[in-house]
């Protein structure tokens, strides 16, 4: 059996890129049982969907992408010339002490911002944010493709964490090292192509798994923007990005790779991308990290966060 993610657990899962090649096939063909049913008393309502029929429902232009993505996945997979022979971990982390944040005296760090580039290519080496759904994966499996759809398509092994991770709490994130991108796109949502193989060559660690990590944090969801601007719901979001940013207690804070990051819980879920960069600049100068932040090819918005940054970090500003 294969042990869950529960609420409110710090807990990790090992899996061979064999073993999830072998379970995305069982999540292709829909035979993991009791993960059909929806209905709030159903034994796995609080996980997200891991069979793939709602993928095959109601055929789409995007769902034609995505199935490439899946089926160059599969091929590479099982021919015996390119199957993947690693390891990766999928770690849930909890936290239940919170940094009081009036009293943090740490200064902003280090920020590269630019309007050019992708996390997952020019944030190599560094920790990848997922700008998750609080079930992640969000809807990879149905219509959805924004970044944390595009990201578990370029990288199927993530999907399988949606057979063993239970709904992220407030103070939850989870933390995938090793896993492998199969895939090379071009532009998002509506626009999202798949332009064919990506040969991975990042190096492995000790335990043969790839130099990659990607942390999901689900940003809230408000009904009314306005509401991002209250402080409860400010803390909120610092303590779900310090919980994400925050380093391995075995690690010295010297050897923390930098954040790549951009305009987490903006868009669909309409945060002010200003206050939400400030937020993760905040988590991150308490978790010792440096961050590289990707604007997606708006060159206002970094200018704007670049002269906000500057007049804080001149003025010798704290978090």
């Amino acid at each position: 059996n294969i042990p869950l993610l529960q609420d409110g657990q710090n807990k990790s899962i090992t899996l061979s890129q064999g073993q999830i090649a072998s379970l995305l096939a069982n999540a292709f063909y829909c035979t993991f049982p009791h993960r059909n049913a929806t209905h709030p008393k159903a034994e796995y309502c609080n996980y997200p969907t891991i069979n793939f029929q709602s993928l095959f429902a109601k055929w789409s232009d995007r769902k034609e992408q995505k199935f490439r993505a899946i089926f160059h996945y599969f091929q590479v997979v099982t021919e015996e010339s390119t199957v993947p022979r690693g390891l990766v971990t999928f770690s849930r982390c909890h936290m239940s002490t919170f940094t009081d944040w009036r009293s943090c005296t740490a200064l902003l760090p280090n920020l590269y911002i630019t309007s050019e580039g992708l996390i997952e290519k020019d944030g190599q080496g560094m920790l990848q944010v997922d700008f998750a759904c609080n079930m992640v994966g969000g809807g990879v499996l149905g219509n959805g493709l924004v970044q944390e759809e595009i990201l578990f398509l370029i990288n199927p092994e993530l999907i399988v964490a949606r057979l063993f991770t239970e709904k992220l709490g407030d103070n939850d994130c989870l933390k995938i090292t090793g896993s492998q991108q199969y895939s090379k796109y071009t532009g998002y949502s509506d626009k999202f192509q798949w332009t064919g193989p990506h040969e991975d060559k990042t190096p492995r660690d000790e335990w043969q798994r790839r130099h990659r990590q990607i942390v999901a944090i689900d940003a809230l969801h408000l009904k009314y923007p306005k509401e991002q601007y209250n402080m409860k719901n400010v803390h909120r979001e610092l303590n779900k990005a310090y919980c994400g940013f925050k380093g391995d207690d075995n690690t010295h804070p010297d050897y923390y790779p930098a954040i790549a990051t951009g305009n987490w819980g903006c868009g669909a879920f309409g945060g002010d991308p200003k206050l939400k960069a400030l937020i993760q600049l905040m988590a991150a100068a308490e978790a010792r990290r440096d961050v590289a932040y990707f604007t997606f090819g708006d060159g206002h918005l970094q200018m704007e966060i670049l002269r906000m940054y500057n007049f804080l970090k001149t003025a010798g500003i704290t978090v």
